[in-house]
């Protein structure tokens, strides 16, 4: 399973694989949903940020500090004062791969976190759009569709896959473009305005298979195995 993680962007960034050192370092829901406000609202200090998230400043300041030992997070120099620092997001799309870590039994736990985080914030962030009060014109165009009928392999999910993230990538050029030419909005006209898109396709464990698992784990003596001349028999 492959993670990407992007906020609002005005220019191309560049991608950073995570590694087991950079995937111990974020792998807190705290440090997470820091993270995420920088991102997608912008720089703000830690007294901003203990204020949204409900948590004492010195709590928050310290990891503050630790996503910034792990290059997730920035100084944003000019702009503080030596009692108040502020801090923005590093300009980097992040990109985990979880064979990255099969081998890593050290890496399972802050894996877990990381991902199960993740898909957390992806829950929350549809909740919050859920609870807003849009326009009749944002109402029709966003979406929330589920489609449960296919049957792929691993290589065609991977390149269902990759379709969607070019055609994400192919609007986000384009709304780059509009955006040098454009200069303000016309009176009426519905304004652009960040938007996010959330992909997560996965294999579904069917009827069968949990069948199957079931049988198995009832009469482990089924179990195949391999007699004298080397055949296998049950």
């Amino acid at each position: 399973m492959t993670t990407h993680d992007e906020g609002p962007r005005a220019a191309p960034r560049p991608t950073r694989r995570m590694d087991a050192r950079s995937l111990r370092g974020l792998a807190h829901p705290l440090r997470m949903r820091i993270l995420e406000l920088l991102t997608l609202d912008g720089p703000d200090t830690a007294t901003g940020l203990s204020r949204r998230l409900g948590e004492n400043t010195g709590t928050v300041s310290w990891h503050l500090r630790q996503l910034a030992a792990h290059d997730f997070i920035e100084e944003e120099t000019g702009r503080g004062t030596r009692r108040e620092r502020w801090w923005r997001a590093v300009a980097v799309s992040r990109q985990l791969n979880t064979t990255d870590f099969r081998d890593d039994p050290d890496a399972r736990g802050p894996l877990s976190v990381y991902v199960h985080e993740l898909v957390q914030q992806h829950f929350h962030q549809v909740v919050g759009y859920l609870a807003e009060d849009w326009g009749p014109e944002w109402r029709d165009a966003g979406a929330i569709a589920q489609w449960h009928d296919l049957r792929l392999t691993p290589d065609q999910l991977a390149a269902l896959n990759k379709e969607v993230e070019d055609v994400v990538d192919r609007h986000r050029a384009a709304a780059r473009a509009a955006a040098a030419e454009r200069t303000s909005a016309a009176p009426g006209a519905s304004a652009a305005r960040p938007v996010i898109v959330q992909l997560q396709s996965f294999p579904r464990t069917s009827r069968a298979d949990r069948s199957a698992r079931s049988d198995a784990a009832a009469h482990p003596d089924r179990a195949d195995r391999t007699d004298d001349a080397g055949r296998t028999g049950r």
